[in-house]
């Protein structure tokens, strides 16, 4: 009788039950991210993101030794969402390069750059944020060189094109102007558009 009780009650190891209700590690990064986009990163505090998950800070050293472990991946997954997920969306698309470069400049509207511009700020005075950004602009350029490339036979048009096309869509969401009667959006396909033209004579 009372072997059959013991059978009847929860036997799972300690250890694989508190894996089923641990807070996902993609949790932590994803909650840094949207604290690093609120307040900069001063804001991604361990205690504050417990808080923000509604979970005790212990939890948080089930997946990182410490805050600068949980940052070096939080921008490892922005990198990854902001560059090698975007690169790889626009390439399978079975389109020539012209195609690729517009269908970028559609997706740009989607994407939320509210994290970017934080760490272009943090890049001012964090040195490694700031040659993670080299990286991340450097690999988007050589992108576009690689699309611009394929119908432009001139060099430096293709580093012109390429620098402007990333100018644009970095610099617009920090540029509050106004354009007459014309929409933001209008005036970007019109310099789309002119970026690729044959030729800007």
């Amino acid at each position: 009788m009372l072997g059959r009780s013991l059978a009847s009650v929860n036997t799972v190891p300690y250890r694989y039950a508190v894996a089923n209700v641990r807070t996902p590690r993609s949790a932590w990064v994803d909650a840094a991210l949207r604290a690093l986009a609120a307040g900069g990163p001063d804001a991604v505090r361990v205690e504050a993101l417990a808080v923000s998950l509604g979970v005790s800070k212990g939890g948080f050293y089930w997946h990182f030794t410490d805050r600068q472990a949980l940052l070096d991946e939080m921008l490892d997954s922005w990198e990854k969402a902001m560059v090698d997920d975007v690169i790889a969306r626009v390439e399978s698309q079975p389109a020539d390069a012209r195609a690729k470069v517009q269908l970028l400049f559609d997706l740009a509207p989607s994407a939320d750059f509210a994290v970017e511009l934080a760490l272009r700020d943090w890049s001012r005075r964090d040195k490694e944020v700031g040659r993670r950004l080299r990286r991340v602009d450097n690999r988007r350029l050589e992108w576009l060189r690689s699309l611009f490339g394929q119908f432009c036979a001139d060099e430096n048009d293709v580093e012109a094109r390429s620098l402007l096309a990333y100018t644009l869509l970095i610099g617009s969401y920090f540029i509050a102007a106004q354009h007459g009667n014309k929409t933001r959006a209008h005036m970007l396909q019109l310099a789309v558009d002119r970026l690729l033209s044959e030729s800007w004579d």
